[in-house]
């Protein structure tokens, strides 16, 4: 029987299923979903041979009561939260239960992924997340800022007679001679100055980048580093063996 993860962030809902003794990130089945396709992803559930489920939500008491009803009846949920300690990391944060779950999970996964490491682990998504983990196992804390749409959505909505700036084009030159690209390559420029702020600071020998905004924003980083399509979910797995 099958492993189900699911990552339910504030716009998608990512979801895998694992086979038993499966390696990190070999997925039977992945996908992701808008809030409002919770439906469909529910059908491929049921269809999945599925025993347990572990969740990290951020989105919400309304969205996890969902998720609960969508869920295969029957099977053991685990609805994962931050706590001191879990799958060979420590939690570091002042209040380890104030760390967002799908934060944690990422860097259980980014432990899991480069052992014995100083590693930055950054999630691109609606937010973006920069956390920095030490070689012996310790999650010592990292920056938030808003993510890659966020931060263009708002120049075009708050700037006169700016137009919608689509992030994912390929990347402008570093200085823009229009409008648009101007905006774009400001925006990616952030994102990237703060992850390779974060490796500097941390001294970090590997970087994951992972999230939905990554395929964006990789390309324009100088600092090594590896992509990874959802570093929750790998988190996920990680925590559940």
């Amino acid at each position: 029987m099958n492993l189900l993860l699911i990552d339910a962030g504030n716009t998608r809902i990512k979801w895998a299923t694992a086979a038993p003794g499966a390696a990190l990130g070999a997925w039977t089945q992945a996908d992701a979903v808008s809030h409002a396709g919770l439906d469909g992803a529910a059908d491929a559930w049921r269809r999945a041979c599925v025993a347990r489920a572990i969740v990290s939500n951020v989105a919400g008491a309304a969205l996890r009561e969902r998720i609960a009803q969508a869920l295969p009846a029957g099977i053991a949920v685990e609805w994962f939260a931050s706590t001191e300690a879990r799958a060979g990391l420590q939690n570091g944060y002042r209040t380890p239960g104030q760390l967002g779950c799908d934060r944690f999970a990422a860097a259980i996964g980014a432990r899991a992924l480069a052992p014995g490491q100083d590693v930055v682990v950054a999630t691109c998504g609606t937010a973006t997340t920069v956390d920095a983990v030490t070689a012996d196992g310790r999650f010592i804390g990292g920056m938030i800022l808003p993510g890659l749409a966020l931060m263009a959505g708002s120049l075009a909505r708050n700037t006169a007679q700016l137009p919608q700036v689509a992030p994912g084009a390929a990347p402008p030159p570093v200085f823009g001679d229009n409008t648009d690209d101007a905006i774009v390559s400001g925006v990616l420029s952030a994102q990237a100055g703060a992850i390779e702020r974060a490796c500097t600071a941390h001294g970090a020998t590997a970087c994951i980048v992972s999230g939905g905004a990554a395929p964006y924003i990789a390309p324009v980083l100088k600092f090594p580093h590896r992509v990874v399509d959802n570093i929750v979910l790998v988190g996920l797995h990680a925590a559940a063996a």
